[in-house]
């Protein structure tokens, strides 16, 4: 039984996790910090730093505590060193590469977008922990080729998977991420941080067609652009409430009406899940895949899940909302897969990377657009 040690450090949550074998989540435990950023309205890089060097200890001691064991059972340590908030990525690598070496076990580099998508391989959990208890988890790994939708904060992206560290980048957003666009689209209307949960709150009192919103047109065929529909709904918002587009944004939600809230969260909604599903739909019938996962924060999006249910002929396994928000689980998972792989990597010149596309790979190989 291997039982890999993760530690997630990348934006605001500082995580810890144990799983065996790749499947099995025997600990879990996500240090937010949400409360601390939702005053500012999005995450503070030098706050989120300073935050992760209070709790990075704690955090994995409750890991271990939670778990039941002790390092004579841990064999391996994986930890997300790319991308990121660069202060943020320091602490967790620093921790781990110096747990690695104290503890003399194998370093796995984790690219935490990639890891997303491992949450969905969890499909047990120790009965043992009860701070498990009532997690919701798929019931079996999905299958390989695997089509992934990665859509968060920072990422959104078509991904074939052919097998574990064998994939190719379909397509990525130009510009902002589907997340972020959530999180812009509710600043305008008056809606707090994070965004996501708060624009899908809103959405089910709202009337999704009360405006036609606009979807991007791009040359790349798996592409994705959400900068346009964010603009779409500032403009459409200044004209609802009689304002022009010098009156200054953040002014707006003080002039947005209750209906007006949840209509525009209903109708952004229902065109940023029609953009999402279309391209996923699109490349499913192009080259497809045995199964398809959606990962990332934006996954526990309910109306996204029942969109792409009803659009995909086949059934999906989607992983729990604790596990579609950052954590420490989906790092352990694939770590694992790295670890069978034999693909560690020295904690004495292990260096973090703040900026990087899933196209440059943590296993050491390009991701190249594949042939249809």
């Amino acid at each position: 039984m291997v039982k890999i040690l993760g530690i997630e450090s990348s934006c605001d949550e500082t995580a810890a996790a144990i799983v065996e074998n790749g499947q099995k989540l025997l600990s879990n435990v996500v240090q937010s910090q949400i409360d601390i950023h939702a005053e500012y309205g999005g995450v503070i890089p030098e706050i989120a730093a300073r935050s992760h060097i209070e709790a990075i200890r704690p955090v994995i001691a409750e890991a271990f505590s939670q778990s039941g064991l002790n390092w004579d059972d841990i064999d391996g340590i994986a930890v997300t060193t790319m991308p990121g908030l660069v202060g943020s990525l320091l602490i967790g690598s620093l921790a781990a590469r110096s747990l690695a070496i104290i503890h003399n076990r194998p370093l796995y580099a984790i690219h935490h977008v990639e890891a997303h998508v491992y949450a969905n391989f969890i499909t047990q959990a120790a009965t043992s922990n009860p701070n498990l208890e009532g997690l919701s988890l798929p019931r079996t790994q999905p299958t390989f080729p695997l089509l992934a939708l990665i859509v968060s904060g920072g990422h959104t992206q078509l991904v074939l998977f052919k097998n574990h560290g064998d994939y190719a980048l379909l397509g990525q957003t130009q510009d902002d991420a589907v997340g972020e666009a959530f999180d812009k689209v509710a600043k305008i209307i008056g809606l707090p941080y994070p965004g996501g949960p708060a624009i899908a709150k809103a959405a089910a009192s709202g009337n999704e067609t009360a405006f036609t919103l606009p979807k991007a047109r791009l040359s790349g065929e798996f592409d994705f652009s959400f900068s346009g529909l964010k603009t779409a709904v500032l403009r459409t918002i200044q004209k609802e409430v009689g304002v022009d587009i010098s009156y200054p944004s953040f002014k707006l939600p003080a002039l947005v009406s209750p209906t007006l809230q949840a209509d525009m969260a209903a109708s952004f909604q229902r065109t940023a899940i029609a953009t999402l599903v279309d391209k996923t739909e699109k490349a499913f019938y192009k080259y497809n895949p045995a199964s398809v996962v959606i990962a990332g924060g934006v996954a526990a999006n309910q109306a996204l899940r029942e969109e792409l249910a009803r659009r995909l002929p086949l059934s999906i396994n989607y992983a729990p909302v604790q596990l579609c928000t950052d954590n420490a689980a989906m790092i352990a998972t694939l770590g694992y897969y790295m670890h069978v792989a034999g693909k560690s990597r020295s904690p004495y010149g292990l260096e973090v990377i703040p900026s990087i596309s899933m196209s440059q790979t943590a296993w050491g190989q390009a991701a190249d657009h594949p042939t249809a």
